[in-house]
């Protein structure tokens, strides 16, 4: 299936391909369409407690990580604390888009578990795209803060029982571990942004337009029905190497091969409801 990878003249034209979507049926997306109504009333108690305490063990165990990385701090280590950083930085836009593609490509809401609590909201995304500027921020950062812990965690047992020599060494793992931890628990945050086109702070658009995190005309290509490319979202800097080399598409061909299951169904059918 032909791919739309150009950013350029992306605006209007794409915007009307959302509304519409090819294949999808004449229903408008957005908070109105049978589907997203549906999925929204799926949201639960208890996810937003799982999301609550997640939010708060995260920004914790950070906190308490940096300090320490603050305190360990050495100049010799510049070269290697710049190189993992950038590291980190990849490591976390492409596993933005592993996380993203697999969501939206497999599994069905009605999976036991995972499918309320982490599938449904990338259904609700694709036919109310807006959904999540309408979020708060434990609702936007939960499910990102989650998947932190236990390389946060482990970080901070190793700060409390390594020996000085041994965080020397360990220092510039410590800072790519830091640098992933941070962009993933801000992916969700920068995604929510590339869909917010009124009152974002200055610097976010400065970000944005710098492409140091996801821009909002780079993130519409991924928007376009039936939403089978660019699926990175921290950064986006992987989006377009991934595409030229058909990465997701040869994935999903050699996943339907052998399980003969069909890319994106549970997504499509969402999209088509009517009551």
């Amino acid at each position: 299936m032909a791919r739309m990878v150009n950013e350029n003249g992306c605006g209007q034209d794409l915007q009307r391909t959302e509304l519409n979507g090819a294949g999808r049926g004449t229903a408008r997306w957005g908070p109105q369409h049978a589907g997203a109504l549906e999925l929204a009333n799926l949201y639960s108690p208890g996810k937003r407690c799982q999301e609550w305490i997640s939010v708060v063990l995260c920004f914790s165990l950070m906190a308490f990580n940096f300090c320490h990385l603050l305190v360990n701090f050495h100049l010799g280590h510049m070269w290697y604390i710049l190189l993992g950083i950038v590291a980190g930085i990849l490591t976390a836009d492409f596993s933005s888009g592993l996380v993203h593609w697999g969501a939206d490509t497999w599994g069905s809401v009605e999976l036991p578990i995972v499918g309320k609590a982490f599938i449904r909201p990338f259904r609700e995304h694709h036919i109310d795209p807006t959904a999540i500027t309408r979020h708060d921020f434990i609702e936007t950062n939960g499910d990102n803060c989650m998947l932190t812990l236990v390389p946060l965690a482990h970080m901070a047992f190793n700060f409390l029982t390594l020996s000085p020599a041994e965080h020397y060494h360990n220092y510039p793992w410590h800072c790519y571990v830091m640098a992933l931890a941070i962009f993933v628990t801000l992916t969700n945050q920068i995604h929510k942004w590339s869909h917010t086109y009124f009152g974002l702070p200055g610097w976010v658009v400065f970000l944005q337009n710098c492409h140091i995190i996801l821009p909002r005309k780079h993130h519409r290509i991924h928007h376009v029905s039936p939403h089978e490319t660019y699926f990175c979202i921290t950064t986006g800097w992987l989006n377009y190497p991934l595409e030229k080399l058909g990465f997701w598409s040869r994935l999903e061909d050699l996943i339907q091969s052998v399980t003969g299951e069909k890319p994106r169904s549970d997504d499509l059918k969402w999209a088509h409801k009517t009551k």
